[in-house]
């Protein structure tokens, strides 16, 4: 009787030899690998491209020397669209009733007005501030003394308005600029030296 030999058991034999993949998979596992990593960095660069692409922030700022106190301030008011509370109460007090020490609230966008009037002339030089905030019995008193030069219903009196002038600058060159932007009232006083600037709805005058 013959021996039977036994067959072998070719999963067991071939357990212990390495795996070799073939040429065909590790081509797909390279494309997988290069197709998750364009995926993590195009995921990264969305999450980047806020940051990379937001406008930048805009410091606003002035300056101003007062002619009849003799005050100075040169200050950032806001930031992007951000208003400095202490930076305002800081105009506010400068730019003061000088006859009478009364403080208004002075409008921010006439501030806004000021800073684009000097980015339009290409300048930080100070302003030369000669009327800011008016107390209505100080407006009073000027219509009553000067005439047609103060207007009954000031925008003064809002601390919608200022007077003011920049040293070494033409004043009509300073009137145009301001009118350019149309952003308010524009009056040209040639004879006292300064030009007034409001808020108000756009029109100019000479005083």
């Amino acid at each position: 009787m013959s021996a039977t030999m036994p067959t072998p058991d070719t999963e067991s034999v071939n357990s212990n030899l390495p795996v070799r993949p073939s040429p065909a998979s590790s081509a797909s596992r390279r494309r997988f690998l290069g197709t998750g990593a364009r995926v993590a960095v195009a995921g990264m660069a969305l999450q980047l491209a806020p940051r990379a692409f937001a406008a930048p922030v805009v410091e606003r700022s002035l300056a101003f020397n007062h002619l009849h106190t003799g005050e100075k301030l040169s200050v950032v008011y806001a930031v992007g669209d951000d208003y400095l509370p202490e930076a305002l109460t800081g105009l506010n007090g400068l730019l003061r009733d000088h006859y009478s020490g009364a403080v208004g609230a002075m409008d921010p966008h006439l501030f806004d007005l000021l800073f684009r009037v000097r980015q339009a002339l290409g300048t930080a030089r100070p302003f030369e501030v000669i009327s800011g905030f008016r107390a209505p019995a100080t407006n009073a008193t000027l219509k009553a003394t000067r005439g047609g030069g103060v207007a009954t219903h000031s925008l003064h009196m809002e601390g919608r308005a200022i007077d003011v002038r920049i040293p070494g600058l033409g004043l009509a060159t300073l009137r145009d600029a301001a009118l350019s932007l149309g952003g308010g009232g524009v009056g040209f006083y040639a004879r006292d030296g300064f030009v007034h600037m409001d808020t108000g709805r756009v029109r100019s005058w000479q005083g």
